[in-house]
């Protein structure tokens, strides 16, 4: 599912317009990443938590020529689903 798509399922859900719907999806994900620039959490209970993770230098290869590079530290996005979605998803 894209953008496009998951704005129709959303407008069609809500019954809001579909410019309605994407200026929601637009505010959420805006909102969303905002937070995780500010290394807060985002969480939302039985769907999931949105947060930051640091990942370590580390050396890596290039998988061309099997020469050895740096990879820098970095902090990464990170998504863990919350109990609610992971049964919904195993249909439990």
């Amino acid at each position: 599912m894209n953008k496009t798509e998951l704005i129709e399922a959303m407008a069609k859900e809500t019954g809001l317009s579909k410019k309605d719907t994407e200026k929601a999806l637009n505010a959420f994900t805006a909102t969303v990443s905002k937070a995780l620039k500010k290394k807060d959490k985002v969480q939302l209970v039985g769907f999931g938590t949105f947060e930051t993770a640091k990942r370590a230098a580390r050396t890596g290869k290039n998988p061309q020529t099997g020469e050895s590079i740096k990879i820098p530290a970095s902090i990464a996005p990170k998504f863990k689903a919350g109990k609610a979605l992971k049964d919904l998803v195993n249909k439990k």
